[in-house]
């Protein structure tokens, strides 16, 4: 019969075997967790762990920091830089495009032009700052020109 007990005393045997099997083999994994290089238990694997990642937050935090102060100064900084010569006395002279105009602007469209006006008895610089691709004084044409070359640039 399927019931007779010497049957089920092997059945029981041979679970047993495989349930003391599994917990060796359950035994050996616990201890390799347990025992690391310095570790000598899990707790001190866990503690280990938390301070790497407190170390690893603050290094991310002053890293931020660090990339936020970069990206406010280089938006300061001269990202753009036009130059147009021109002649502005038209049809007069040899070599008459020694004038020219220079525009030197952030990203935000600060910054200043330089011109220059180059005739034969001188030559006079004048600077205009720039706020927003906008200036308080009159621009000339070539002035005008260089900003929107500039702003071109940016885009």
């Amino acid at each position: 019969m399927i019931f007779d007990p010497i049957y089920i005393s092997y059945a029981l045997i041979g679970v047993m075997l495989i349930l003391v099997g599994w917990i060796i083999r359950l035994e050996i994994k616990i201890s390799h967790l347990l025992i690391g290089k310095d570790s000598k238990s899990l707790e001190d694997s866990i503690v280990s762990a938390g301070e790497n990642l407190k170390k690893l937050n603050d290094f991310q935090r002053e890293a931020i920091m660090h990339f936020m102060n970069v990206e406010k100064r280089l938006n300061r900084s001269i990202q753009a830089v036009e130059t147009i010569r021109f002649n502005p006395f038209k049809g007069t002279g040899e070599g008459g495009s020694q004038s020219f105009s220079t525009s030197f602007l952030s990203e935000d469209g600060n910054g200043v032009v330089i011109s220059s006006i180059y005739s034969r008895e001188r030559v006079s610089v004048f600077s205009k700052p720039l706020n927003k691709f906008e200036s308080k004084f009159e621009l000339t044409e070539e002035e005008k020109e260089v900003i929107v070359n500039s702003k071109k640039t940016l885009d």
